[in-house]
């Protein structure tokens, strides 16, 4: 059972997670989640351990429920110059920092985080198996992060991005072997495995 807040009930808390920084290609993603008073949902839990479906439905239920979400996209391009760690840290920062409410503490799920924002915050390892804000947030980078390599491969079928989403499985590194990279491949990352591209 996910727990409804860190601190309080009275305390504004907005969580955070992000979704693809394993991916070899695409963008890190960051949704921050304020969730009302009372919320509760019994479907409700870590993105990784929900269908495609119950994703999409919750989804729905939380951007309509929610006191305030946004959402944040760092591209690959960016993720080669400063590195998927501060990446994400900023794909986190500028979610947070776009919240039309602004949150007394945020709820970072995993153990690290970087940020020039001025909100306090707290690192929850698997925050998304503990608390409802945090889960909601891993539902929402997750599924806007996934529509948005659904459209992409529309654009480039080779890596068959509508099902491994830009994460490194046999078939995205045999079709990268195959036809090259994509403008939305992550140079810095290992794309072939053992055997880079770049080396």
């Amino acid at each position: 059972m996910l727990l409804p807040y860190y601190k309080s009930e009275e305390t504004i808390e907005c969580g955070i997670d992000e979704a693809g920084r394993g991916c070899l290609s695409g963008p890190v993603v960051a949704a921050a989640v304020i969730l009302p008073k009372g919320f509760s949902n019994q479907i409700l839990n870590d993105s990784k351990q929900l269908s495609h479906k119950k994703r999409k439905q919750l989804r729905e239920i939380i951007e309509k429920e929610a006191l305030a979400f946004s959402v944040s996209f760092v591209d690959n391009n960016e993720i080669d110059e400063i590195n998927i760690l501060q990446a994400s840290f900023l794909a986190m920062t500028q979610a947070a920092e776009s919240l039309r409410t602004k949150p007394e503490i945020l709820l970072i799920d995993g153990n690290r985080f970087k940020s020039k924002t001025n909100i306090p915050y707290i690192c929850i390892i698997k925050g998304d198996t503990k608390y409802q804000s945090i889960a909601a947030a891993s539902i929402l980078a997750k599924t806007y992060r996934d529509d948005y390599m659904e459209e992409l491969a529309k654009e480039y079928p080779h890596y068959s991005w509508q099902n491994n989403k830009g994460y490194p499985t046999k078939a995205h590194r045999k079709a990268i072997k195959d036809y090259g990279i994509s403008p939305f491949h992550r140079k810095t990352f290992n794309l072939l495995g053992k055997t880079s591209l770049f080396e």
